[in-house]
This record gives structure tokens, C-alpha cells and sequence, in this order.
């Protein structure tokens, strides 16, 4: 397990630095070809922003959106403890079962359909494994500044109908009191959607000082005119609403957070 720091402190500086980086376009594309890789063995990450090893200067954050991993753990492999600290964690299972252990005293399972929060916070530790030892867990990993630092450590999981998905960008992380299974510490809303082949959809920001993050799970659309494959990532900002056109089978989510 060498070479992975579980470990996150993030000062207000460095912080400050990453949320109010200047971007020169409204568009950003990141190829899946671009992420970057880890296979540890019990281990495989795909990464789209910095993580890791990964290091590349354009590719710090998004906005409030600092992580976006896509997992793949081994069966009956998983994550020793590790400590987490002021960060807003959500996981979502996209195939098997994941399950969760931290010092708060929750022990859990999520799988497909459900989605999790951790607010870090003053210091939480944690520790996720595989939950079954004859198929792979596949889950996205996401961390999104929290809006306010060493707050209270919280966990919180839920479930979405996956009916409410077909044809629709359900919400599944919101703002407290945002409607959503889950609530995040940040002005923050995740959607998620499977959508059929030509069914179109636009999403309209909650605040213009918002950006919204694309992410294609499998299928292909076209997003705002621009065709994403799976595993591609678009990030958009000083728009008011996202046109979708999905142009087979697809699985994308959304996710709008502040811009600085």
C-alpha cells in the first residue's frame, strides 16, 4: 500500500489558492485518457484531478471540486484507516458493495443506489473495504471544499430509487434542507441520471457564481456541444444552464459547486 498518503490537511492558503485560480475560458474538457493511474493490485484509481502521484499544474481542482477518482477495489481488499480533515467526502458505488467503518462508530454497506457524505471536519478516521470477496467494488470518490473549516465530524448515507434516474439527472447530494437523499457542507448539488438514446435534458445552475462538472459514467452525450465518452469530464462556469443530449445509453453526473 506504499506510495498512497491517506492523510489530507489543507491550509486556508493553500485553499484560498486553489478555489480562485483564474480560468481564461468558460469551458474546460478532460479526456479519460488524460486521468491519471494508479494499480497498486487490491488497488486501481483513475484520477481526474490531482491525486497521488498525479501532479499535473492544470489540473489542481475545479473550482470548490477538489477530487474526482474513479475506484476499483479487489475483492475483500479495501482501505486501512486513514485520517480525513476538513473536507466534504461523497462516495458513490457504481457496481458491488462497499463498506464503512470510521471512529464515529458507523458501520455500513453502500451499494448502487445509495450515496454517502463524510464532513471531515476537525479530523475523522475512517476505513473502507470491498464488502464481498468474489467481485470487484467500483465507486466514485468525490471531495468538495467544505464552506465553512473545523466544523463537527459527520457522517450520513442514503438511497435514491434508481427508477427516478431513467430519463432524469436525479438529486443526490444537496445544501441542508436542498431536497436531496444526502446533505453536503458547501452550496454544492450532485445529480445523477441514466438517459436513453436522443432523450434531451437541460440543467439549470442554483447560482450564478456556480459551475457545474460533467462527468460521463458510460454512454456517450453531448454536453453543451461538446461529445463526451466514458469516463470524460467537462467542467462549464458563467452559464445559467447545461443542455444534454445523450446520444446512446448513458449514465453521467453533475456536479455544481461554487467557483470560488
Amino acid at each position: 500500500m506504499a506510495g498512497i498518503d491517506f492523510a489530507v490537511h489543507i491550509t486556508p492558503e493553500l485553499a484560498a489558492g486553489m478555489a480562485t485560480k483564474a480560468q481564461s475560458e468558460t469551458k474546460v474538457v478532460h479526456r479519460a485518457r488524460t486521468r491519471g493511474h494508479l494499480n497498486e493490485g487490491w488497488l486501481e484509481s483513475y484520477h481526474t484531478f490531482n491525486y497521488g502521484s498525479f501532479d499535473d499544474p492544470g489540473r489542481t481542482n475545479f473550482g470548490l471540486l477538489r477530487v474526482l477518482n474513479e475506484d476499483r477495489l479487489a475483492p475483500g481488499m479495501g482501505f486501512p484507516p486513514h485520517l480525513g480533515e476538513n473536507m466534504e467526502i461523497v462516495t458513490i458505488p457504481l457496481e458491488g458493495a462497499l463498506e464503512h467503518h470510521d471512529g464515529l462508530g458507523n458501520n455500513t454497506v453502500i451499494r448502487k443506489g445509495d450515496v454517502q457524505v463524510m464532513g471531515t471536519g476537525t479530523g475523522m478516521q475512517y476505513k473502507e473495504y470491498n464488502a464481498h470477496r468474489n467481485r470487484l467494488a467500483k465507486f466514485l470518490q468525490v471531495w468538495v471544499y467544505p464552506a465553512r473549516r473545523d466544523a463537527q465530524p459527520r457522517y450520513a448515507h442514503g438511497g435514491v430509487d434508481l427508477a427516478q434516474m431513467r430519463n432524469n439527472l436525479a438529486p443526490i447530494v444537496s445544501p441542508q434542507g436542498g431536497g436531496a437523499p444526502v446533505w453536503i457542507g458547501q452550496d454544492a448539488w450532485f445529480h445523477m441520471g441514466c438517459l436513453g438514446r436522443d432523450y434531451e435534458y437541460r440543467y439549470r445552475l442554483h447560482s450564478r457564481l456556480n459551475g457545474v462538472y460533467v462527468f460521463l459514467i458510460r454512454g456517450e452525450a453531448e454536453v453543451a456541444g461538446e461529445r463526451l465518452r466514458p469516463h470524460d469530464g467537462m467542467g462549464l462556469w458563467d452559464t445559467r444552464c447545461v443542455d444534454i443530449r445523450s446520444l446512446s445509453d448513458s449514465e453521467i453526473l453533475l456536479m455544481e459547486v461554487p467557483m470560488a
